[in-house]
């Protein structure tokens, strides 16, 4: 049984970068052969897919944030990251990382999640 935990700091001040890591356990081979991603709930809203990063370290990113987004990834560590600059209060919300099968924003394709990181953007 595979299980993701995210780490990283609750608050963060506008214009600062987000970083938030995503460590995973357990699985027979835990970090290869799927997407790792990144996945936000503002306050009152729906899932919003941020990006993903797969076995071979490509990285695809939602469109509406690519910008501003970059995922790295620690294999020795079985760990992945998310960077996520020039926040604004926007970008507030629960940070769940997750496991899927595709690089979307359909979470059809999603059978692992993380319990989620809280945010706060400060202005």
């Amino acid at each position: 049984q595979v299980r993701l935990q995210e780490s990283g700091p609750g608050l963060v001040k506008s214009s600062q970068t987000l970083s938030l890591t995503c460590t995973v356990s357990g699985g027979s081979d835990t970090i290869s052969r799927y997407f790792w991603s990144w996945v936000r709930q503002p306050p009152g809203r729906g899932l919003e897919w941020v990006g993903s990063i797969d076995d071979s370290g490509s990285t695809y990113y939602s469109p509406s944030l690519t910008s501003r987004t970059y995922i790295s990834r620690d294999t020795s560590k079985n760990q992945f990251t998310l960077h996520l600059s020039s926040v604004t209060p926007e970008d507030a919300g629960l940070y769940r990382c997750a496991r899927s099968w595709e690089p979307t924003g359909d979470f059809s394709y999603y059978d692992s999640w993380g319990q989620g990181t809280q945010v706060t953007v400060s202005s």
